[in-house]
């Protein structure tokens, strides 16, 4: 009876993530409030508040009434609601109507609808350029520190 001794049940398979599966789905739902670094392997929709950095390696979606109150790094991002924070995306950056981003954004590829305000500048990287991820707000890069904007909470940078 080899299938209930203790080496059996350590010895058989594990589960694995699915390389080409769905990526999975988190919801911030509308009244939540996160203080702190928010972190997803898949896609996050935010319709609460985030008081602090969204990573997420799919997809950020900001709706009408979701707020982010610090940086976003993600593959893309799609902004219906307000950003007080830098975006820095590996694929693409859409700009709702409804959106208010008040921060840098970095990203080869960006739709901005009609309506959308930008408070900040634009990059548009290559592709690959952005692997490198930006550090926090008030952190250092060799000779650079990143700032905020005293107007507008988004990251200035100085040196």
């Amino acid at each position: 009876m080899a299938m209930f001794s203790s080496t059996a049940r350590d010895s058989g398979p594990k589960p694995s993530p699915r390389p080409n599966g769905p990526e999975g789905l988190s919801i911030l739902a509308a009244g939540t409030r996160v203080k702190g670094e928010l972190e997803v392997d898949g896609v996050i929709k935010i319709e609460g508040v985030v008081e602090g950095t969204v990573k997420a390696q799919g997809q950020v979606l900001v709706v009408k009434g979701g707020r982010v109150e610090g940086d976003i790094i993600s593959r893309q991002a799609v902004i219906g609601g307000e950003v007080h924070g830098g975006i820095l995306a590996d694929d693409r950056v859409e700009i709702q109507a409804t959106s208010v981003v008040n921060g840098d954004i970095t990203t080869p590829q960006i739709t901005v609808l009609e309506g959308g305000k930008i408070n900040g500048k634009i990059n548009m990287a290559k592709p690959g350029a952005t692997s490198q991820r930006p550090r926090a707000v008030g952190g250092e890069h060799e000779s650079e520190k990143v700032l905020p904007k005293p107007e507008n909470g988004g990251l200035r940078r100085t040196g």
